[in-house]
C-alpha cells in the first residue's frame, strides 16, 4: 500500500493528511456512514454526507465540528482531491474515492448492491485500487430483494394474529429498510423499542417513507400487542423490555441467518435472511466492475475472498486487517 496505509489510529492518506472511518480521534476523519464501528468520537473534525448528520449527531454528539456534502462534492486535501460516492448501505452510507496524480484510490466503507428504499443506490466508482469489504465473503450467502424477504416477514407476522409478533433487527438501517418494504404489503401501525423510534424521526426527516411506527415506551402497561408487529433491536432479547408482552413469537432479520442452525443458538423460532451488506456474488462483481487492479480486502472472510479473487479472476487481491466489524448492531 501507499497513498493509503493503516497506522494505529485507521486508514491514513498521507499525500491528503486525513483518516476514512478512524478507530481513534484524529484531525481530520472522512466518515463513510454512521454505524459505530465506522464513525467513532473524539476527533476534531468529520466529513459525512449530509443525509448521515442526523444519525451522526445523535450517536457521536450534537455539538461535533461535522461539514455535510453531497454526492460527488470535490474536496482539495492537500495534493488529492476526495469525492463521496453512494454506497447502498444505510443512509448517507459512501465510498470514499481518493485521486492523487494519476491514481485513483477507492474505499468502500459498508455496501452493498440490491435495491433498498432508504438509502440511494450504490454507485460503481472506476479505480486503480479498491479496498472492500467482506462480511459475507463466502459462497453460501445469496440474497432475495428486500422486497421478497418483507413478504416472507409479512406472511409471518399475519401467520399468528393471537400473539405479538416480535422482529428482532439491528436499530440503525435494517429496522428502518423492514418498516419501508413492508409498506409495500401493509399500512398498519408497528410498535417499535425506543433504540428505534429516534432513529426512525431521522429517516423520516429526510423523507423516507415508513409504515406508521409507536414506541412501545409511550404505551399503557395494559396493551396486549394482540396481533401487533414490533421491532426490537437484538438487545432487546431476553432483557426486562420483553416483560410486557405474553408469549410472543419471535424471529431475527440478518444476513447472518443464512446459516443453518443460527437462528437456533440465538434463541429466535424463525429467522428471515435480510443484510445491508453485499453478498458474495456481489463482492466479486463490484470488484471487477471498478476494473482496479489492485484489491484489499478487509473485514469479514477477506483471506477467502482475496484467494478467491487471485486464483480465480485474476485480480491482485491481499487482505487487510482492520478494526471493522460488518453485520451487527452498531
Amino acid at each position: 500500500m501507499s497513498l493509503i496505509t493503516v497506522r494505529p489510529e485507521g486508514l491514513y492518506c498521507s499525500a491528503g493528511d486525513f483518516y476514512i472511518d478512524p478507530w481513534r480521534p484524529v484531525e481530520n476523519a472522512l466518515i463513510t456512514h454512521a454505524h459505530a464501528d465506522h464513525a467513532r468520537s473524539g476527533s476534531e473534525s468529520y466529513v459525512a454526507i449530509a443525509s448521515a448528520e442526523g444519525v451522526l449527531r445523535k450517536r457521536l454528539g450534537q455539538d461535533i465540528a461535522l461539514q455535510g456534502i453531497q454526492y460527488g462534492d470535490k474536496l482539495k486535501y492537500g495534493n488529492t482531491w476526495v469525492s463521496f460516492h453512494s454506497a447502498g448501505h444505510v443512509l448517507g452510507s459512501a465510498q470514499v474515492r481518493v485521486e492523487h496524480n494519476d491514481e485513483v484510490w477507492v474505499v468502500s466503507g459498508d455496501y452493498k448492491r440490491c435495491a433498498d428504499p432508504t438509502c440511494a443506490p450504490f454507485e460503481v466508482v472506476p479505480c486503480d485500487v479498491f479496498i472492500t469489504e467482506a462480511t459475507f465473503g463466502l459462497p453460501i450467502y445469496k440474497w432475495d430483494t428486500g422486497e421478497e424477504t418483507a413478504r416472507q416477514i409479512y406472511e409471518w407476522w399475519q401467520s399468528d394474529r393471537e400473539r405479538p409478533s416480535i422482529l428482532f433487527c439491528y436499530a440503525f438501517g435494517k429496522a428502518q429498510r423492514v418498516l419501508s418494504e413492508l409498506a409495500k404489503f401493509t399500512d398498519q401501525t408497528v410498535y417499535v423499542h425506543g433504540a428505534i423510534a429516534a432513529l426512525n424521526d431521522i429517516y423520516r426527516e429526510q423523507g423516507v417513507q415508513m409504515l406508521p411506527t409507536v414506541n412501545t415506551a409511550d404505551m399503557p402497561k395494559s396493551h396486549k400487542y394482540t396481533g401487533d408487529l414490533v421491532l426490537a433491536p437484538p438487545s432487546g432479547h431476553r432483557s426486562s423490555w420483553m416483560k410486557r408482552f405474553k408469549s410472543p413469537q419471535t424471529a431475527f432479520a440478518s444476513g447472518w441467518m443464512a446459516v443453518r442452525g443460527a437462528r437456533r443458538r440465538r434463541g429466535y423460532e424463525r429467522g428471515f435472511v435480510l443484510s445491508d451488506h453485499a453478498d458474495w456474488s456481489s463482492l466479486i462483481r463490484t470488484v471487477q466492475e471498478t476494473g482496479a487492479k489492485q484489491v484489499y480486502v478487509t473485514h469479514g472472510q477477506n483471506d477467502i475472498l482475496s484467494r478467491y479473487l487471485q486464483e480465480v479472476c485474476h485480480v491482485n487481491a491481499q487482505p487487510l486487517e482492520t478494526l471493522f466489524e460488518g453485520e451487527g448492531d452498531i
